[in-house]
């Protein structure tokens, strides 16, 4: 099964709100950070990538007809090659915003994420997660602001500048189905957009946040 979707917006940007959406307009089953957590024999292929291994995305993908948030979307330009087809949403919300969210959740994490008590391989994909946006994306610096936000605008204006306009939609989930429904050329549910992954979300996930 090949992607149709590609995610290569940041964390926190509505990816959980966006995989909802892809999967109601029948673009399911949605690749998600989340999927890793439920699933621990998906954290090898990450492993493998952060090792400089070449992975097959396919078989990393299997069962998949969407992907977004990390770690997929640190290799958009890599799925981009693989699925040709896909179209590329790249999911934006209010920089400030963002970042505010980010530093609480992810920033947070993975300052503390080995002293916690975590399941072994919800610590080996974070291990991984560092080893390729946290030091490539971040260089290594979670926890500054401005280089934070200086990466958060340089992905958008790499995937803006790397790809033809027609197979790229900037995305906030606060604009709703409209937007995404045109992109994908689908017809716009009757039910309102389906709005997921408040702060609470995210550390109930990882088993409550530290103190």
């Amino acid at each position: 099964m090949a992607l149709e979707v590609i995610g290569s917006g940041f964390g926190r940007t509505g990816t959980k709100s966006l995989k909802a959406a892809l999967e109601r307009l029948g673009y399911g089953r949605c690749h998600h950070m989340h999927e890793i957590v439920v699933d621990p024999g998906q954290v090898v292929h990450w492993q493998r990538l952060a090792a400089g291994d070449p992975v097959d995305w396919e078989a990393v993908f299997d069962g998949y007809k969407s992907q977004v948030d990390w770690p997929g979307a640190h290799v958009w330009r890599e799925l981009a090659t693989a699925f040709p087809n896909a179209k590329v949403v790249h999911t934006v919300r209010p920089e400030e915003k963002w970042w505010v969210s980010f530093e609480k959740t992810i920033g947070k994490l993975m300052a503390r994420y080995q002293d916690l008590p975590l399941p072994p391989h919800i610590r080996d994909i974070l291990s991984a997660w560092n080893d390729l946006a946290g030091k490539v994306t971040f260089g290594g610096v979670l926890d500054d602001k401005e280089i934070g936000l200086a990466a958060y605008r340089r992905r958008t204006k790499e995937v803006q500048e790397a790809l033809p306009a027609d197979r790229v939609l900037v995305f906030d989930v606060a604009e709703g189905w409209e937007p995404l429904c045109d992109f994908l050329e689908v017809d716009v549910p009757d039910e309102p957009f389906p709005h997921h992954n408040l702060r609470a979300d995210f550390w109930e996930a990882l088993g409550g946040e530290p103190a």
